[in-house]
């Protein structure tokens, strides 16, 4: 899986080389454009699959914006609800930072696309932690291997990812 899931990545044009600022500010010589890969059929099916082959019947939880389509489509191959989980609460409406139903001391996996530092993981296991739920565990399709595991581990959450940026790396082409 995690070649074909590389090569897929690569076929989407989602790895990009050059000078990148990050969201946590820090820079890279590499991007994983997850808008790419995540609007990308084939991408996101093999994603899916590869979610689904590590879950059991969790809720799942997608980080707005980026992994809600992760949420969705992982949701549809497993027949497990999902609930969103907002950057900040909304200030409109019913007012929510978690979107859907979520049920006191339900277990919840998160799922996120790429994690640099892990803080919006981190951030989204508090939310959810304070709404009631149940998390130990953060799926992420990269792991760019720059302090997530670690912070996540600080707060007793296990980081699983697809991928590493070791693996996503290994062969590539930067000429591009």
């Amino acid at each position: 899986m995690t070649k074909s899931l590389i090569d897929l990545l690569q076929s989407a044009e989602a790895v990009k080389f050059g000078e990148f600022e990050l969201s946590h500010g820090g820079t890279s010589d590499y991007y994983v454009d997850k808008y790419l890969f995540e609007t990308d059929p084939a991408c996101l099916d093999a994603i899916a699959d590869s979610f689904a082959n590590r879950i059991d019947e969790t809720k799942l939880a997608g980080v707005a914006l980026g992994a809600v389509p992760l949420a969705a489509t992982t949701s549809v191959a497993t027949g497990n609800p999902y609930v969103i989980v907002r950057k900040q609460a909304k200030e409109y409406g019913t007012g929510n930072r978690i979107e859907g139903t979520l049920d006191e001391d339900e277990e919840v996996v998160v799922l996120e696309d790429i994690a640099t530092t892990g803080q919006s993981a981190v951030a989204a296991v508090n939310a959810l932690r304070e709404a009631g739920a149940t998390v130990d565990r953060v799926l992420v399709v990269v792991d760019r291997e720059e302090g997530a595991r670690e912070n996540l581990a600080e707060i007793d959450v296990e980081l699983d990812a697809i991928l590493t940026a070791s693996e996503l790396l290994a062969d590539a082409d930067r000429s591009e």
